[in-house]
């Protein structure tokens, strides 16, 4: 089974990530093709097998239909050059840092709407519109300590940004395990291939967490707040938890008493400084947001405006996940950091602007509507693959509530070489990069999460949609010295210290071997 002659009948007019034409790889992937060209089909069939025990073993699974499946890992790597991934590594850092500006400036000064680029009700319409965030600015500066970037690459081959993640962004566990896995299954492809490593991944997010305790904390306790067992992402939640060597919590473990949070344990109550909260702001408090919620914690948004404890992410960052703030993102780096965007957006179209809206509705066949807070796939009509029914009752939706979508062109996402079946076939892909910001520097996960729609021609890639994931390698030319490379173990030892290394008992909590 040879991977070039799979491609002659490649129609979708998607750039294909290891093909230039039928047979004729890109230069990158030359090596690795002709690694996985010397494996026999039931070879890769056994391989395949065996990433998929791997993750059931470790219990590396996702939610899907009230049901934990293990995450589906494709045998075939993605990669990506180092000039390549030093271009979307700095323009990641810069769209972070725009926002990171702008939340500031909406839950402070307001500069922006004094200024005339942004209406102010575009903000204060939105459904992640936080009263609460007002008054509560972090030691450091950072609401944006961890961010998930969505990308993906257009028919010419450029990346574009699809939309941004920086209220609770989740999946950097599967892009450590699928590592872990791939070395496992494919140790000698990587004999062949100087591949940048992930696992530094942790102790940058414990130094990130540790530089935004309060000033005050001299020994700042970090703890990372889960909804618990039944959420989709419990296992990331566990994973973060026990590499950073911090306790994992859920709120009945916590309780706040006079603008302090506390931390049951065995040996009486513990102060917490830094909350790694994993909970969305609609069930953190009680006091502030959802009154029935059983898994916040009551007062911890008044202990963050006293400035006793970091919730990090900061509450009301779902303002910038918005997908109608998100065509305001390039004029956002432009005004608050007087740079040119490095990093494009998808053509994307307004739709509470009168004119565009009419022009849209009048041929809803030729776009992809998205709801503004929508996630996981949720909500989406790709037009031009639409029933007539679908695009009736999507014009009835759009003309009542045009503040709730927004329109793009669609984008063939790019494909890539996907073992399915039996059998080699190209399917669309998009990346997911992870970002930690420390206050003093945005630092990019050199490869983030490649996820890929497993059906023939489907173009949403969300695992609660099916979908599965490809291990992304960044190759390693130490001549270019990118945002995303690891520093020296020198640099590492003064500016991101190691994790301390979690107790026993919190290890047997886990259930550790």
């Amino acid at each position: 089974m040879r991977m070039g002659v799979v491609f002659e009948g490649d129609a979708s007019g998607a750039w294909n990530e290891m093909f230039s034409a039928p047979g004729q790889p890109r230069p990158i992937y030359e090596r690795l093709l002709s690694d996985l060209n010397a494996y026999q089909p039931q070879e890769l069939r056994q391989r395949s097998d065996q990433l998929a025990r791997t993750f059931i073993d470790r219990g590396v699974t996702f939610a899907h239909s009230g049901e934990e499946r293990p995450f589906p890992l494709d045998l075939v790597p993605r990669i990506l050059g180092a000039l390549e991934w030093d271009r979307l590594a700095r323009g990641i850092a810069q769209r972070i840092l725009a926002l990171e500006a702008f939340l500031d400036d909406v839950y402070g000064a307001g500069r922006i709407f004094d200024e005339g680029l942004m209406p102010r009700a575009t903000v204060t319409s939105s459904s992640y519109y936080c009263r609460a965030a007002f008054g509560i600015t972090p030691p450091n500066g950072v609401r944006i300590a961890v961010a998930g970037i969505d990308l993906v690459r257009d028919e010419h081959g450029n990346f574009c940004v699809l939309e941004d993640n920086v209220r609770i962004p989740s999946g950097v566990s599967y892009v450590i395990e699928n590592r872990r896995a791939m070395t496992q299954a494919f140790s000698a492809l990587f004999s062949d291939h100087r591949v940048h490593p992930v696992d530094g991944y942790p102790s940058r997010l414990f130094a990130a967490l540790l530089a935004a305790a309060p000033r005050k904390a001299t020994e700042p306790v970090i703890v990372v707040l889960s909804p618990g067992v039944h959420n989709a992402a419990y296992f990331e939640h566990v994973l973060l938890a026990r590499m950073m060597g911090v306790e994992l919590v859920e709120g009945r473990d916590l309780v706040c008493r006079s603008n302090h949070v506390y931390m049951r344990t065995t040996n009486g109550e513990r102060a917490v400084h830094v909350i790694y909260r994993r909970v969305d702001d609609d069930w953190l408090d009680p006091l502030q947001f959802r009154p029935d919620t059983v898994i916040g914690v009551a007062g911890v948004v008044n202990a963050a405006r006293a400035g006793n404890v970091v919730i990090s992410n900061g509450i009301g960052n779902g303002i910038a996940d918005d997908k109608l703030i998100y065509t305001y993102v390039p004029e956002f780096i432009r005004f608050y950091l007087g740079e040119k965007p490095l990093l494009d957006n998808v053509t994307t179209y307004r739709l509470d602007d009168a004119e565009v809206r009419a022009e849209v509705l009048s041929s809803l066949a030729k776009y992809v509507i998205k709801p503004v807070d929508g996630s996981g796939g949720k909500g989406i009509v790709i037009g031009p693959q639409a029933t007539k029914a679908e695009l009736r009752a999507l014009h009835k939706a759009v003309a009542a509530a045009p503040r709730d979508y927004i329109a793009q062109r669609p984008v063939a996402l790019s494909t890539h070489p996907t073992f399915v079946g039996d059998s080699i076939a190209p399917r669309h892909i998009d990346l997911r990069p992870f970002a930690v910001n420390d206050g003093d520097d945005v630092w990019v996960l050199p490869g983030g999460l490649t996820r890929v729609a497993l059906g023939e021609g489907d173009l949403i890639v969300n695992s609660s949609r099916g979908g599965g994931s490809k291990d992304t390698w960044v190759l390693n030319d130490e001549s270019i010295p990118f945002r995303g490379a690891v520093p020296p173990a020198s640099a590492r030892s003064r500016r991101y210290p190691p994790p301390p290394r979690q107790n026993d008992e919190y290890a047997f909590q886990q259930g550790e071997q």
